[in-house]
């Protein structure tokens, strides 16, 4: 089967539907994606496309590159009014994800035939991880589309040598450019899969004359004239900070030690492989067998060098999250769908190998059966309630499962990866349809920027957050909000009385009013909003105030 432009474009649209669900819908989720959200409004309210910058202060933590696409999506599509509107800042990942999963079934079909090719860009689309990363306005999307895009300048000009082709020019300057977007959206760590990959197929084949079909003599220039006038202009503004924050802090600082509660041993990303890539994780590990038979064949020994560098650096660094490994996913589909494709079962001869590929499939079962009722389970738990849509995805995911198991059952892996695609699609369409916009403990931020906005004072006013400190609540609330503790905050506020609102936690409220009573005002209540704050536990009692001089 030969894919044409039409299957292409049919792939582009199907994976539109299914990122499409719930990207209105969704609140800011903390605590990274209001960060970039926040961070991309200040970039448009002032005119600074330099300076990334989080309320009052410098966000140097990558370059701005994402802010760029960002603040571009929202001044495409948000509006003027569209400021504390979270789905135009997710259009960069929207169109990455879409262009991501596209782009897959394009390599799969001309690696291994286009049914592989559509069957990996399922497999990809559907997958955990990018199915939570593809609808959040955070880089990991947009990063994943960039490597993918060296990644296949790479295969191309090596598959031009092993099939004596000529490597065209645009080949050449799409690896170049692209590592050089890469660069301005995560800065050195696009060198990690665009060097490793060559430099592990070097190391095998002891020779890389392949390479040479890159232009590398000059495609450097490309890459420096994309990433050096900005960094030129960042060093300038930021009197070389940003680097020492973000290559010498945030890049080098997480091979260390783990950072933010982030550092795990290393089989973190193996272990949890299995959720972050499920359904088709259990394809691939039955499918390692065939692989690890043809893992001399050149399209083989390029896919792995491709995932087994990235993965094993990235399994060696100290802080480790599952998005890290992201990058590696395409490969990795492409690879279960030319097993399920190309090649027939192999069994391991082992005792011990087959004992844990069984234990492996018991574990993936079980975890199918929690996605199809885990939406209902979570409504009725945390709410007190039952929802016809997470009732109804419940009915359409189940037979879909159940029916996957006697394929397995059947060894007829083939039809059980697309009915399994299908009960996942279902399952993701319930979950961001039905389940997660009803959530009450997302709704936190939403509810107290909401009583903020009901009582501000003034156009500009301020908004001194005590005891909640999240950034979905800066994002919501606006570029003017500060959080501070109770010491500042009581200076701020007596020195700002016209124009400012408090809101404190219960807890800190006593506190509050002595500093204030100090400074001779009091505090006069507006109302209040309860809730759990999802990122640390803790249960809060909102209450907004406003100071009074006495």
């Amino acid at each position: 089967m030969t894919l044409t432009w039409r299957h292409y474009l049919g792939v582009a649209l199907l994976t539109l539907l299914i990122f499409l669900p719930g990207r209105m819908s969704l609140v800011p989720l903390d605590r990274d994606e209001p960060r970039y959200m926040e961070a991309s409004a200040q970039m448009i309210e002032s005119g600074n496309y330099v300076d990334v910058r989080f309320l009052d202060q410098p966000r140097y933590l990558q370059p701005a590159g994402i802010y760029w696409l960002e603040a571009t999506a929202e001044r495409i599509a948000g509006g003027p009014h569209a400021r504390h509107v979270a789905w135009p800042y997710r259009i960069p990942s929207l169109i990455a994800a879409i262009s991501a999963v596209t782009l897959t079934a394009y390599l799969g079909a001309t690696l291994f035939g286009g049914v592989a090719g559509l069957l990996a860009a399922g497999f990809l689309a559907v997958s955990t991880l990018l199915t939570a990363e593809g609808r959040m306005a955070t880089i990991d999307t947009v990063l994943l589309l960039d490597i993918l895009l060296v990644q296949t300048a790479l295969l191309r000009a090596y598959m031009d040598e092993q099939r004596s082709r000529v490597t065209p020019l645009p080949v050449a300057l799409l690896y170049w450019v692209a590592l050089g977007c890469g660069l301005m959206l995560k800065g050195p760590v696009v060198l990690i899969p665009g060097l490793a990959t060559p430099l592990a197929l070097r190391i095998i084949e002891r020779q890389a004359g392949w390479f040479r079909r890159l232009r590398p003599s000059w495609g450097w220039l490309l890459t420096l004239a994309v990433v050096l006038p900005w960094c030129i202009a960042i060093g300038v503004v930021s009197h070389g900070e940003f680097f020492s924050r973000s290559v010498g802090t945030n890049f080098l600082g997480k091979i260390g030690h783990g950072q933010q509660a982030h550092g795990l041993p290393p089989g973190f990303h193996i272990a949890v492989f299995l959720l972050a890539f499920w359904p088709g994780s259990l394809f691939l590990v039955l499918g390692l067998p065939a692989i690890w038979a043809r893992h001399r064949e050149p399209a083989i020994r390029f896919l792995l060098c491709w995932i087994v560098p990235h993965w094993l650096v990235f399994e060696a660094i100290a802080t480790k999250l599952p998005h890290y490994v992201l990058p590696t996913y395409p490969a990795i589909a492409i690879l279960t769908a030319a097993t399920l494709t190309r090649w027939p079962l192999r069994r391991p001869n082992a005792l011990w190998a087959k004992g844990m590929m069984g234990l492996y499939g018991l574990l993936w079962g079980v975890l199918s059966l929690a996605f199809v009722v885990a939406g209902a389970i979570l409504l009725w738990t945390s709410e007190h309630r039952l929802d016809y849509g997470a009732l109804i995805a419940l009915a359409g995911a189940l037979p879909l499962v159940l029916y996957t198991f006697w394929l397995m059952w059947r060894a007829d892996r083939f039809r059980a990866a697309w009915v399994m695609l299908s009960a996942a699609v279902v399952i993701h369409a319930g979950i961001f349809l039905t389940v997660i916009p009803n959530l009450g403990l997302l709704q936190l931020a939403p509810r107290a920027a909401a009583l903020y906005d009901d009582y501000r004072p003034c156009e500009n006013s301020t908004l001194v957050s005590v005891s909640y400190s999240e950034p979905s609540l800066a994002f919501l609330a606006g570029s003017n909000t500060k959080l501070l503790g109770v010491g500042p905050a009581s200076e701020f506020l007596t020195t700002n009385a016209a124009c400012a609102l408090v809101l404190v936690d219960r807890k800190d409220e006593t506190a509050l009013h002595a500093a204030m009573e100090t400074r001779g005002f009091g505090l006069t209540e507006y109302g209040r909003v309860n809730g759990l704050n999802y990122s640390n536990g803790h249960h809060l009692d909102l209450g907004l105030f406003a100071p009074v001089r006495q």
